[in-house]
């Protein structure tokens, strides 16, 4: 979208009275498909949870056996588990409600004589909309004023090549979800919401089905998995214990217990929470996540692909020399200062938009502007125009004057040379000057003009009779925090590299400034396309500078770094990025000076086009993927012990073969779901994360070492939890007291599992120190919980706790410590490699 548009003196847009009045005739801007449910829905899905299932089941077994007070205790504890569930689901779905309004698009539009710029949602019936080159038509429109207008109507008519637009009755028809493929207009908006043409086809469907990512399959087989295992052990135990009792009801309740146990519904429930609120808190950063799941993505970049203009510079453009070529004249452009040849600037600005959109064109007519030409260029007609085109691209405006034509056109400075009639020396002198002035940063157009043309219009801008006019010197100078980031990207094990459309010598002088490393290496998009495959596998993996690069051709590096193993970021901002940035993993589109269509094609936007926003995204996907593994580990190490110690002393026959019944493992399960999934997610950033190289990708959750500490913890604690319910039972001790030292034990356990496993580098001396308000939450909820379950009469009788002596309280905290400390010593001991991944 331009930085400045000119506004048409008859366009004067709504006013504020008629816009209130307008929404709420027609309502907003959406395609309604009905109501979701809401509340109601919610609820209805936590009550299918396999969890929940259970706990029914559990509940109607405690009041068939007649016990009555585990029954209504079951109930209040079924109630606790549902507020929760709600409360994660709540949280979530706010947060994605939140994600929904920053992804939302805008459009600029002229109210009460002005411009605006509002959320597409709010636009009415009668609003003026200003469109430009890559933007997606938010409503059904007709056109009142257009510049050099074609349009793409894949999404209504099938028909992927774009149609020429106009403000001609029956060519002036634009649709919603269509796309300006060139150009820029004014339109009228008529239709919104369900009333258009695409909402009326049934097309505009709000949310497109996302394809699991690898994290998330990686999920579901491990539920499933422990799924499986849990619906067989409980087949098993319950015909065990049928076996030996002949009591159908309560073999039930002990196969639901270790059913219960089994179970991990809290990691799909951790995982939809962590990347919800992960893409909430970037949002309110300005790093927009269009799908939550991009963060998956983020911890795992290991190349990051920049475009030139508007990515690594500031995209604002200024002419800062002309080069006339019939005087061989060339002057600086500096404030105040008239040039003494106007030939070349004066064509140059015949060959831009009226009104222009783009960076480069608005140099031109700023420059223009300046010089205060006597030429009078508002008395000139366009008859016919050229839109950009060809490789390297160039584009031709013709005049019309008192009968006189006058054809003008600017593009590529090597294209401009080819089309042109000139002496081969002159053409060579003028590539040796072309290849200065890209060295030194700048980007160089050349400017050629046909005067006299007559008949018809050749099929090609190619084939008019072209002179040569001059060249335009234009600086975009590389953004302030450049230098900075590309070494902080550098640092953290990513490879950068650069795909401009852009002359070499200009991409190498912007790059080296950037301090990105080019060993002399360049490839341009002739060079890409002309490689085959494998060739050019082998070529991605050491040249990092690419120029002249096209859309195609920035696919085709894209997709060669992919086929390598690289989990690939691509940033782009214009039309012709829109390809590379579908194809990365993920597109990252600058959102203040960019495309429309590259931020729908993008999966991240970055609101403010600071590059620095990059590395903050980057660490925050790394963070949020690292808590992710604390809580699995978590829940991996505290599942392993409830679920052996459920099972294995009814197995193995001993005096006293169920220690834990549903309302204990219930209890448990109101720790560790929100320990898991609201206590992990608010873990700070390690130290030196940034410093780890990433993970390959389509690597698993874990590594070997990673899961064979989860699993020992697991089996240690245990191994605690057994022997010190074997050494209770075999000296004589009640069941219930064996089970309250047994539960206290375990309580323990989870609290030092909780703390201890924050970090597998760090000792628990330094992770106790790491901002996190939810630590004292964790630690006064468990005690708080055990407290009221030890020392209220009713809930001990309900959960068949007894009182015990101080010393055995000192036991069960020994246990615990012995079999999860461990883990402290291994920290200690571990030998930490000077190269980390994350």
């Amino acid at each position: 979208m331009p930085s400045e548009i000119i506004f048409p003196d008859d366009l004067t847009g709504l006013k504020t009275g008629e816009v209130v009045e307008l929404r709420r005739r027609y309502g907003p801007n959406i395609f309604q498909a009905g109501r979701r449910g809401g509340f109601l829905r919610s609820f209805w899905d936590i009550l299918k949870e396999p969890m929940f299932l259970l706990l029914m089941a559990a509940g109607f077994l405690y009041f068939v056996l007649g016990e009555q007070g585990q029954g209504w205790m079951m109930l209040a504890a079924m109630g606790l588990v549902a507020a929760i569930s709600l409360y994660q689901e709540v949280k979530s779905s706010r947060a994605l409600a939140a994600l929904k309004k920053y992804t939302e698009p805008k459009v600029k539009v002229i109210r009460d004589k002005g411009p605006q710029v509002i959320p597409s949602e709010d636009i009415v019936p009668g609003d003026i909309m200003v469109l430009g080159e890559g933007e997606r038509v938010p409503a059904d429109a007709v056109i009142l004023h257009s510049n050099d207008l074609s349009i793409n109507e894949a999404v209504i008519t099938g028909e992927s090549m774009p149609v020429e637009k106009n403000d001609h009755p029956g060519n002036n028809n634009l649709f919603q979800g269509t796309t300006l493929n060139s150009g820029m207009c004014y339109a009228k908006v008529t239709h919104t919401g369900n009333d258009t043409t695409l909402g009326r086809l049934g097309k505009a469907i709000e949310a497109i089905p996302v394809a699991p990512t690898l994290l998330q399959k990686q999920i579901s087989r491990f539920v499933r998995i422990m799924a499986i295992f849990g619906l067989t052990a409980f087949g098993a135990i319950w015909l065990v214990n049928y076996w030996h009792t002949g009591d159908v009801a309560r073999s039930l309740l002990l196969g639901l217990t270790l059913a219960m146990s089994a179970i991990p519904e809290e990691v799909p429930v951790a995982f939809s929470s962590f990347m919800a609120l992960g893409a909430y808190r970037m949002a309110k950063l300005g790093i927009i996540a269009r799908q939550p799941q991009t963060i998956e993505n983020l911890g795992m970049v290991s190349v990051i692909c920049l475009d030139k203009t508007g990515t690594l510079t500031e995209n604002r453009m200024e002419v800062r020399s002309v080069f006339d070529f019939r005087t061989a004249l060339s002057e600086d452009l500096q404030p105040g200062k008239r040039l003494q040849n106007t030939g070349v600037l004066w064509w140059a600005r015949l060959a831009c938009e009226a009104n222009p959109f783009d960076a480069m064109e608005q140099a031109i007519v700023s420059a223009y502007a300046s010089q205060a030409m006597d030429t009078d260029y508002g008395t000139l007609s366009m008859v016919h125009e050229y839109a950009l085109g060809g490789q390297p691209p160039m584009m031709t405006h013709v005049y019309e004057k008192e009968g006189r034509r006058l054809v003008a056109a600017k593009g590529a400075p090597e294209r401009i040379l080819k089309v042109c009639r000139m002496d081969p020396g002159e053409a060579a002198q003028l590539r040796q000057r072309i290849t200065g002035l890209a060295s030194s940063g700048y980007r160089v157009l050349g400017v050629c003009s046909a005067s006299g043309h007559e008949g018809a219009y050749p099929v090609d801008q190619d084939n008019f009779d072209w002179q040569f006019e001059g060249l335009l010197a234009l600086y975009d100078p590389p953004k302030k925090n450049v230098t900075e980031v590309i070494a902080q990207w550098r640092q953290a094990g990513i490879v950068v590299k650069v795909l401009s459309g852009d002359y070499a010598e200009t991409v190498l002088n912007i790059a080296r400034q950037a301090g990105i490393p080019d060993e002399g290496k360049i490839l341009t998009g002739e060079e890409v396309n002309g490689y085959a495959p494998e060739e050019l596998r082998r070529q991605v993996r050491t040249v990092n500078i690419y120029a002249r690069m096209y859309p195609e051709a920035k696919l085709k590096v894209v997709d060669a770094l992919k086929a390598n193993g690289n989990i690939v970021a691509m940033t782009g901002d214009g039309v012709n990025d829109g390809p590379a940035l579908q194809a990365a993993h993920i597109g990252i589109a600058m959102g203040d000076k960019g495309t429309e269509i590259a931020r729908e094609a993008a999966d991240l936007v970055v609101s403010d086009d600071d590059l620095g926003r990059i590395t903050e995204a980057i660490q925050h996907g790394r963070v949020i993927h690292h808590n992710l593994k604390k809580a699995t580990r978590y829940l991996i190490s505290i599942h392993i012990p409830i679920i052996l110690t459920a099972s294995l002393p009814l197995l193995l026959g001993w005096r006293y073969p169920t220690i834990f019944s549903p309302i204990h493992i219930i209890f448990l399960e109101l720790i560790m779901g929100p320990t898991c999934s609201i206590f992990y997610e608010r873990e700070p950033v390690e130290k030196g994360i940034m410093q780890w190289h990433p993970r390959p990708g389509g690597e698993k959750l874990f590594r070997g070492r990673e899961l064979a500490v989860a699993l020992s913890l697991g089996l240690a604690t245990a191994t605690g939890l057994l022997a010190i319910y074997f050494y209770f039972m075999q000296h004589g001790y009640s069941l219930p007291y064996t089970r309250t030292v047994v539960f206290i034990t375990l309580v323990i356990s989870n609290i030092l599992l909780t703390f201890m496993g924050r970090s597998l580098k760090e000792t628990l001396l330094v992770t106790i120190r790491y901002p996190n308000n939810l630590v004292p939450v964790i630690l006064v909820l468990s005690v708080s919980f055990f407290a009221f379950l030890y020392f209220v009469p009713f809930a001990r009788r309900t959960f068949e706790l007894s009182m015990v002596s101080g010393w055995h309280v000192l036991a069960a905290l020994a246990t615990a410590l012995a079999s999860t400390g461990w883990l402290e010593v291994y920290k200690l001991l571990r030998s930490r490699s000077t190269t980390k991944t994350i």
